[in-house]
């Protein structure tokens, strides 16, 4: 997960956490966090990559809506990055 940036770590953690996400709904979900629009033009290319990544899978709902889900290696590499953020957070908060 070292090689995505932030917004593709964002788009993978909102797939992870809703059940077959279509763009739009994680655009809206996104939006709310940022509180600011989220361009077609950014969404779509960063959703490409991390399928290509492996990290996510795509399918149609219909002709129309595309809809994402985790793969395995996308869990895999979120449990890594957690436990390597712990290390770090957990223990700096501690210390404080």
């Amino acid at each position: 997960m070292y090689d995505l940036t932030g917004f593709q770590r964002d788009l993978l953690y909102v797939i992870a956490g809703l059940e077959e996400p279509h763009g739009l709904a994680i655009k809206e979900e996104l939006e709310d966090y940022y509180e600011k629009e989220i361009h077609h033009g950014r969404l779509y290319p960063n959703l490409d990559t991390l399928v290509d990544k492996g990290l996510v899978e795509k399918g149609e709902k219909d002709r129309r809506t595309n809809i994402y889900s985790i793969t395995g290696r996308g869990k895999r590499e979120i449990e890594a990055r957690r436990e390597w953020e712990n290390q770090y957070v957990e223990e700096g908060i501690l210390a404080s």
